[in-house]
């Protein structure tokens, strides 16, 4: 199968042919009702973060699995790859202080990853510890104004249409300003580490159990 080919609906489709499973037995594995499993196996429909974690915990496999194949074969010079970004059908997660949508989710082993991320954290202290992973991190804003904190620099303030570059090993975090009570940003993480996916779920994963404590 072509890189361009795989999807989260082949990839959860050969993980059941593999198995041996019936969408049947593959539905009550997971817990995911039966006619949404079979919408996301023909492409027709996506999980939510929440849905992918549950699959992952629930079959015992890594969240990046169903983001990325672990084989990757060679890439030919012009891979003439193409997806459409939509809200409705991006990959959501949820937490206390962000909303993020991540974009174009059927395109495999990609070394940008878009996210378009609303942000209601006002204080660092909503914020929790800075963040940092792999490769770098662009951000764009697209609605409201934001505080930009990072681990070497004094914080800056971004408007609509202002935009930062960072290294995004740096610890960094992204707030709300005070006259905004949500702001939304367009971010595209980059790195030529596999892991990168991999990277930012673990994150979220983390906020997710600072949350409940």
């Amino acid at each position: 199968m072509l890189a361009s080919d795989v999807t989260l609906g082949s990839i959860l489709r050969n993980l059941r042919q593999t198995n041996g499973w019936t969408l049947k037995q593959m539905s009550a594995k997971c817990g995911i009702p039966l006619s949404t499993l079979s919408k996301v196996e023909h492409d027709r429909l996506t999980l939510t973060y929440d849905k992918l974690l549950q699959v992952s915990q629930r079959l015992g496999i890594r969240m990046s699995e169903l983001f990325a194949e672990n084989s990757e074969p060679e890439r030919p010079s012009i891979m003439a790859r193409r997806s459409i970004g939509e809200i409705q059908s991006s990959v959501r997660v949820e937490t206390a202080n962000y909303d993020y949508y991540y974009l174009c989710t059927e395109l495999r082993q990609k070394r940008m990853i878009p996210v378009i991320t609303k942000i209601r954290a006002k204080t660092p202290e909503e914020f929790g510890s800075l963040v940092r992973h792999e490769g770098e991190e662009y951000i764009y804003v697209l609605k409201g104004r934001i505080i930009v904190h990072t681990e070497f620099y004094d914080p800056v303030t971004l408007d609509e249409g202002q935009s930062i570059y960072i290294d995004a090993k740096m610890g960094h975090a992204y707030l709300a300003a005070d006259s905004c009570d949500e702001a939304e940003v367009l971010g595209i993480m980059s790195s030529p580490d596999d892991e990168l996916m991999q990277s930012l779920l673990s994150i979220h994963e983390e906020q997710k159990k600072l949350e409940k404590l």
